[in-house]
Parts: structure tokens; C-alpha cells; sequence
């Protein structure tokens, strides 16, 4: 920096200090920063002191002090890192004094940010570096972006830096994650990429601090549990509230947790204790609605058990990656069939595959159960007592998936795990390797991925003695890869290895079972009460919806017109409101569009998406308030809402 442009940064921040016109446009946690810099901390925005790098013995230290933060953050970091790979942004975690724990970055950004003194064992407080990302989130304790000339000290302005606090199940701050970089653009994406971060870290501890207790985990719209914004309640046997994570608190409109630590569970939420211990129990993952005791706003919830309650006849959660299943489940691929002759041929023709050594290529829309096919065949199949590892190639980043899949030596890239990886097709070894959404893999990895199918092989990222593999391969997608061969963005060898049956999925639309689809849902998906019936005209609309979410669809409906069906009978009224309007005609503003779900597929569209949800449900759906936060007009906003097809809830 030049003494003009040194002189010019000077000025600025002692005239907003003194309240001057150049306060104007800084953000206030910025100008109060400044006033601490200068008043309490006494620093000269103009020195070029070196940075504070502590003793390793210390940095040791204190990094056995938050092992179990570390442990769950580093995963965190790394998928962080991979999803801003190659522009030039460096991951760090701080503890409660600013000290830098972990150190994830882009090799193309070291040198600089080493000489910048963002490295393990720095020291990021303000005390020691002025206003900067680190340092002004543990003094403010909520997210905080510093680009460039906000930083304090003059020679910190080459850096952008955003940051999100941690806090642990107290809600004591205890760490603060910082994405920084020398970039010039706005940071808009990488805080919202940064904070959600942050959140998962925060809900991971306290899920794990909470293991030994009942954890019931809950939002206003059941798709949201088991999500990012999920709340969560822990409490003992006895129905005592022991703890409560940030989006509890928010969505119970509590200041803090002493408001709630201590209550009974009974207390907040209208159903008696031993209906919630028999829901863990019964129906783990089954979301049920219940309603705040303090104004009767519903919820949707799921209650998980202890561990050490937790023994073999728990139910599976349907979202593990990797399970194992009972020999040769004869019955497996036959509970797919209701009366369909396509599906019907489609089981004839794969159980003549069994045990023969040849690859599955799956066609068939999102949501017709290309998923359920192919695990029903591993189950059916003689490897049903080794894993069946799927792998979604559409929704892990384009830089994560190689590692995800090939695995990767420890020390293989800065940030690594240190015990290593061994990757999805190791993981599989013996048993079937299911990769969903092969059109969506990239084309270097298909390379890779032909090369370990031809030499039944595998050489994990940073080593280099191959390990043999023995897995069968389904795979399955919703694009034409005939098409994507054409315009070049798939390999016609990889192609061919894989094609060895196709089989198509028919939509549910066109299927000759829906009526006896619908029944076998419903039956699944209800409790252990009277049977919930479907009067005839709801049934009709039901058949004679086109069902754009085929099954996947089919089942959040009626998952949710069982909550909210009135004396264990589902009505047109508690129809879902695309399907009465779809059949009248009229085509429900909320109902996403192809193009919707495709654009979902990217994670920072995904990242607005979410951060949008977030802010439209803590404004309770005040669209003003929501536009002069995000600081857009409302059209602005409306287009984005229709854009990712949310409408408000009636």
C-alpha cells in the first residue's frame, strides 16, 4: 500500500470513529471495531507487525482441549473447502481466543496467506490483528464479513475474510470458522457457505454431546427435519430437558437456554412422554406432528433414542450410505410389485442377472425408485451379506467426488483427513457399488472410474499400491446418455462397461398399479393406531394426479395427509394443494418445475435456497422485512421464490 493510499485508509477510519461522513456505508459492527482498535487496543493501522504464532506445545495443547470440536469440524472444512476449490480461499478454524486450530488451503493461495500469517498457531484475536473476520466474530459472536479496507490494519486489506461463530451445546461461543482469500468479489455466497457450515458443526456437537440422552429433533415443515434447520431437544428418561440447540430456541421463540433447560418435554409440547418414548421406538424416523403447549404452532418430529438403548432391532434410517442386510432376501424385489407389468418384467429380467458378474443401468425420472431397485436386487442377490455403498454423482461436488469415491492416503492434500479415507469402492468390496446419477460424473473421473472396472483395482488419491476390489456395479440416471456421448460429456467406453442390461423405471403416472401403490404407502407409513382410510374422491385425485416427484412425491404427500387427516380419514380438503388444483386445472404456484430441481443440483444454489428458507421463516414469512434485510424489492424477492417454487404456508 502507498503512503497516499496508506494515509487515505487512516483517515477514513479515525473520521467514522468520530462519527464523521465517513461512517456512512460502513457497517456498524465494522465502525465499532475500529473505535476498539483504536481506544482499547491502542493499535497504528499503519504498523507492519508480524504475526503471533504461538508454540506448538501450546497449539498441541489446545487442540487436545477441543478434540471432539476438531474430529467434526475437519470434515466440515474439507467439504467447505471442496465446494470453493480453485478460488484461491483458505479454511481456518479458531478457538475462543482467535488462536488458528486447522488450516485447510488452496495451494495456490499459501504462500500469501502464510505470509499474511494465516496459518496454525496465529493468533487472530482483535487484540492482535485489528478488525479482521476471526477476531471481530468472537467479539460480536455472530457472522461477520471484512473485505478488504475494513480490516484495521493496512496490511491486512489485501485479504476478504468471512466468518461464523460455533457455539457448543450451552451456548457458549467456543470457536469461529473463517473462509479468507485475496479475491476482490463480494462474499455474499461464500458467508452463506461459511455460516451453514458453521450450524452443521454446531448440530453435530451437540448430537454427540447428547448421545446418551433422547433427542427429539423437530421443525414447522416436516421436510425440514433431519435437515440444517432442524431444532433439537435433549432430555433424560424422565422427560427432562437438558439442552437445546440455536434453531430450537428460535423456532420456540426463546432468548436463551435457561428458559427451557430443566422443563419437561410435556411442558413444551402437547403429547405425553411415554407417546414420544414409544415413537422413538416404534417409528424412529417417521416425523409426527405435535404442537407448542405456549401457542399451539405445530411442529413436525422425530425422537431418537440413546445409544446405549439403541440395540439390533432398531429400525435402519433410511439415509445411511451403507448398510447390511439379511442373505438372499428372496422376497426383496417382489414387495416392489403391485401389478405393474413394467416393473413386473423389470424383476423377471434382473433376477436373471444374479450372480453373473454383469453391470445394471437403471433409466427412469427422479423419484421412480431406480434407488429401491437397485438395493432390493443386492438383497435379493448372493452378496446381501456384503455392503451396498450408493453414491449419489449429482449431489457431491465436482472436487469432493474424486475422493469420495477413490478415497485418498493420509496427508494426500492440506487438510486431509489424518487417518486417510478409503473411499466408496473400497467400502463395497464384495458387495454392490450403486452410482446414482452417472450422467452427472465428470469426465475426468470416468476415466478413473473404467480403468478400476477393467483391472478390479484401486489406487487411492496420494498413494501407489493398488488395492483389489471385487464389487458389482448398478448404476442409474435420468438423462439420456446416448445424447450426453453425442455432445461429448460421456465416455461411450464407460458406456458400454456399464451397459450390460438396461432397464427403465416408468413414472408413476404411467403406471397400471397406482391405486394399489397408494394403499401399500399409506399402510407403511402410518402408525400402529386405527387404519387411516382415503375416501373415494380424495383417491381419485390422487390416481389422476400426474405426480412430477413420482414415488418419492407420493410418499411426503401422504406422510403428511396422515398428520393431518381428522378422524383417521384422508378428504379432498387434506389433499396437498398442487393436487386439487393440478386436477381443476390450475397449476399450483409452488409446485417446482424441472428446471427448479435441476438448478438445486448446484450448491450454492442450494445455499440461497436454504439461507432464504431461513430468513422467511425467521421474518414468519414478512416479505418486506425479508427485502430490506437481503436489501432487494420485494419483485426481487418474489422472483426468487418463484424461481425455487416457495410459496408461503397457509
Amino acid at each position: 500500500m502507498s503512503y497516499p493510499e496508506l494515509a487515505s485508509h487512516i483517515e477514513r477510519i479515525e473520521s467514522a470513529v468520530a462519527g464523521g461522513a465517513a461512517s456512512r456505508g460502513i457497517d456498524s459492527y465494522i465502525s465499532r471495531s475500529w473505535r476498539r482498535c483504536l481506544v482499547e487496543h491502542e493499535l497504528d493501522p499503519g504498523e507492519q507487525r508480524q504475526p503471533v504464532i504461538i508454540e506448538r506445545s501450546q497449539l498441541k495443547e489446545r487442540r487436545e482441549q477441543l478434540e471432539r470440536l476438531l474430529s467434526i469440524a475437519t470434515t466440515e472444512m474439507t467439504n467447505l473447502y471442496q465446494q470453493v476449490a480453485g478460488s484461491g480461499y483458505a479454511i481456518l478454524l479458531t478457538d475462543a481466543d482467535g488462536v488458528v486450530l486447522n488450516y485447510v488451503g488452496d495451494p495456490a493461495f499459501n504462500d500469501q496467506a502464510s505470509g499474511s500469517g494465516l496459518m496454525n498457531g496465529a493468533i487472530w484475536s482483535e487484540q492482535a490483528q485489528g478488525t479482521n473476520g476471526m477476531g471481530t466474530c468472537l467479539v460480536e459472536r455472530k457472522p461477520v464479513v471484512v473485505h478488504h479496507d475494513d480490516h484495521f490494519l493496512a496490511k491486512n486489506t489485501t485479504l476478504t475474510c468471512s466468518a461464523a461463530p460455533i457455539r457448543n451445546p450451552e451456548g457458549n461461543l467456543i470457536a469461529v470458522l473463517d473462509a479468507s482469500s485475496a479475491s476482490r468479489m463480494a462474499q455474499q455466497h461464500t458467508m452463506v457457505l461459511v455460516n451453514m457450515s458453521a450450524q452443521l458443526i454446531e448440530n453435530r456437537i451437540f448430537i454427540c454431546a447428547h448421545r446418551e440422552q433422547y433427542i427429539a429433533r423437530f421443525h414447522s415443515r416436516a421436510e425440514f427435519v433431519s435437515t440444517l434447520g432442524e431444532g433439537a431437544l435433549a432430555f433424560d428418561g424422565a422427560g427432562r430437558i437438558l439442552g437445546a440447540n440455536r434453531s430450537a430456541l428460535f423456532q420456540l421463540d426463546l432468548r436463551s437456554q435457561n428458559e427451557i433447560t430443566g422443563r419437561l418435554i410435556s411442558e413444551i409440547f402437547d403429547i405425553p412422554l411415554a407417546s414420544l418414548m414409544d415413537q422413538a421406538i416404534r417409528q424412529p424416523f417417521h416425523p409426527i406432528p405435535l404442537h407448542y403447549a405456549r401457542d399451539g404452532k405445530r411442529f413436525f418430529a422425530v425422537v431418537q433414542r440413546p445409544d446405549r438403548d439403541q440395540g439390533t432391532t432398531r429400525p435402519e434410517r433410511p439415509a445411511v450410505r451403507r448398510e447390511r442386510a439379511c442373505p438372499n432376501d428372496s422376497s426383496a424385489l417382489e414387495t416392489l410389485e403391485f401389478g405393474d407389468p413394467h416393473i413386473a418384467n423389470n424383476i423377471r429380467r434382473s433376477k436373471k442377472l444374479v450372480g453373473r458378474g454383469i453391470p445394471l443401468l437403471l433409466y427412469g425420472e427422479t423419484g421412480t425408485g431406480k434407488g429401491l431397485f437397485a438395493k432390493a436386487l443386492h438383497r435379493y442377490s448372493n452378496r446381501a451379506d456384503k455392503p451396498f455403498v450408493p453414491v449419489n454423482c449429482a449431489a457431491i461436488p465436482e472436487t469432493l467426488i474424486e475422493s469420495e469415491l477413490f478415497g485418498y492416503k493420509a496427508g494426500a492434500f492440506t487438510g486431509a483427513n489424518r487417518q486417510g479415507n478409503r473411499g466408496k469402492i473400497v467400502q463395497a468390496n464384495g458387495g454392490t457399488l450403486f452410482l446414482d446419477e452417472i450422467g452427472d460424473m465428470p469426465l475426468a473421473l470416468q476415466a478413473r472410474l473404467l480403468r478400476v472396472l477393467e483391472d478390479k483395482e484401486i489406487v487411492p488419491l496420494g498413494g501407489e499400491t493398488p488395492t483389489k476390489v471385487d464389487i458389482n456395479i448398478i448404476s442409474a440416471t435420468h438423462r439420456d446418455l446416448n445424447q450426453l456421448i453425442a455432445h461429448g460429456k460421456f465416455r461411450e467406453d464407460l458406456y458400454y462397461r456399464l451397459h450390460g442390461m438396461a432397464l427403465t423405471m416408468p413414472p408413476l403416472r404411467e403406471r397400471a398399479d397406482k391405486q394399489h401403490l397408494i394403499e401399500h404407502i399409506l399402510t407403511l407409513e402410518q402408525d400402529e393406531g386405527p387404519p387411516v382410510q382415503i375416501d373415494h374422491d380424495a383417491l381419485l385425485l390422487l390416481m389422476e394426479y400426474d405426480w412430477p416427484g413420482n414415488v418419492r412425491e407420493l410418499c411426503n404427500a401422504l406422510r403428511t395427509m396422515i398428520a393431518l387427516c381428522s378422524n383417521r380419514c384422508i378428504t379432498v380438503a387434506d389433499l396437498p394443494e398442487e393436487v386439487r388444483l393440478r386436477n381443476s386445472g390450475a397449476v399450483p404456484p409452488d409446485a417446482q418445475s424441472d428446471a427448479v430441481k435441476e438448478q438445486l443440483r448446484n450448491p450454492l444454489a442450494t445455499a440461497e435456497y436454504n439461507i432464504l428458507m431461513q430468513e422467511l421463516e425467521a421474518m414468519r414469512w414478512n416479505i418486506a422485512k425479508v427485502a430490506r434485510k437481503f436489501n432487494v424489492s420485494r419483485n426481487t424477492l418474489y422472483r426468487k421464490m418463484k424461481r425455487f417454487g416457495i410459496t408461503p404456508p397457509r
